[in-house]
């Protein structure tokens, strides 16, 4: 795979298609389980560890599996992934487990990873499908870790347990401190993703101008060594 084709998935994953901020997919867990950094740990590596395996599965079996049956078939690797998740949490995470809750089941129909199946996976090469699933899983986990940092700091003081200051805004620790929390995120990542594509147009254009300028100077010189 070119480090072009590498590069490119994993801008896609991080920020270009970033699945929670881009492409608003796995609300729940991400309105849900977003009270302290902690948790977004969590959540994330699980997530990004179900969409690599799950990934590569798909790809690897995307010839055989028919395309009758091929959503079904994805929530069964899916959820066998998601049980494996969910088996070593509790063996080894108990306190994560608990903090997650239900949402670790839920993974099994979360819109990421069934979007990367039907949209990537199933359409390209192992290693391709693998990555993606990384930098999904990638962007996904920076996302909700960032939202519940940013509500663990203004709705208990702290941040991963450490206790920064003594007050607190009690709003972000409930719901609809959720809700803002999550615009206010979208809002400044839609702020910081058209100053980008702006440059980019901006950079394009100035190239395709100063090629224009040099292609119109060439006949110039030419017409003119031709008079002498």
């Amino acid at each position: 795979m070119s480090k072009i084709r590498t590069k490119d998935i994993a801008l896609d994953g991080l920020f270009r298609q970033n699945p929670t901020f881009r492409l608003v997919l796995g609300t729940c867990p991400t309105l849900a389980v977003t009270t302290a950094a902690t948790n977004g740990v969590g959540m994330g590596l699980a997530v990004t560890f179900v969409l690599i395996c799950s990934n590569a599965i798909i790809s690897l079996l995307r010839n055989v599996i028919p395309s009758k049956v091929r959503i079904p078939a994805y929530i069964l690797i899916i959820a066998t992934f998601v049980t494996i998740v969910r088996m070593l949490l509790n063996k080894f995470l108990p306190s994560v487990a608990a903090a997650l809750g239900a949402y670790v089941s839920l993974i099994v129909v979360n819109c990421i990873i069934l979007g990367r199946a039907e949209a990537f996976a199933s359409k390209n090469p192992v290693g391709a499908s693998a990555l993606d699933g990384l930098f999904m899983g990638l962007g996904f986990t920076g996302a909700i870790t960032l939202m519940g940092a940013f509500r663990e700091i203004l709705g208990s003081g702290s941040i991963f347990g450490v206790r920064l200051f003594d007050f607190s805004i009690g709003f972000f620790a409930h719901n609809s401190g959720a809700l803002f929390t999550f615009g206010l995120f979208i809002g400044i990542y839609s702020i910081i993703y058209a100053a980008v594509v702006n440059a980019k147009k901006k950079k394009a254009a100035l190239a395709e101008a100063t090629i224009v300028a040099a292609t119109a100077e060439q006949p110039a010189e030419s017409t003119t060594a031709e008079k002498v």
